[in-house]
């Protein structure tokens, strides 16, 4: 079966930490200790975050981080390639503190960071629903 290709909008492909991010995803995709890193170092970073910015989008935020802990784990692994590396590629950026928007600008540093966070929850939304369905099934 051929793997699904990536399609971004115009605008995300001329976001060049996106662009990155995503190359980095790719490779964290295939590695469950970068893929476990990268879910500690979100969960370090998520409780100094402000949710403000991300309003509704803050429960899909954490689920993709559980949804990284049990595939890096083996628990999990019914998301396509595609899926998981958007949704890391997401991680990834949102972590960065020097993105498009810095997060130390106030009122402005995590608008790009919730930006970039919608467009993944759009794309994989089917996905994480899959998971949360999962997870409450699991237990």
């Amino acid at each position: 079966m051929k793997a699904k290709r990536l399609t971004l909008p115009r605008n995300l492909r001329r976001n060049r930490v996106f662009t990155d991010a995503l190359a980095r995803a790719r490779a964290y995709a295939k590695d469950p200790k970068a893929l476990r890193d990268l879910f500690h170092e979100a969960m370090r970073k998520t409780g100094s975050m402000p949710k403000a910015p991300f309003k509704e989008l803050w429960g899909y935020f954490q689920a993709m981080l559980r949804l990284i802990r049990a595939y890096y784990r083996g628990q999990y692994r019914a998301i396509s390639v595609t899926n998981l590396v958007m949704i890391v590629s997401a991680i990834i950026y949102v972590l960065n503190p020097w993105d498009l928007i810095p997060d130390w600008v106030p009122g402005l540093g995590f608008l790009d960071d919730a930006t970039i966070l919608a467009f993944a929850v759009q794309k994989t939304c089917e996905a994480l629903d899959d998971f949360t369905s999962w997870e409450s099934s699991a237990g």
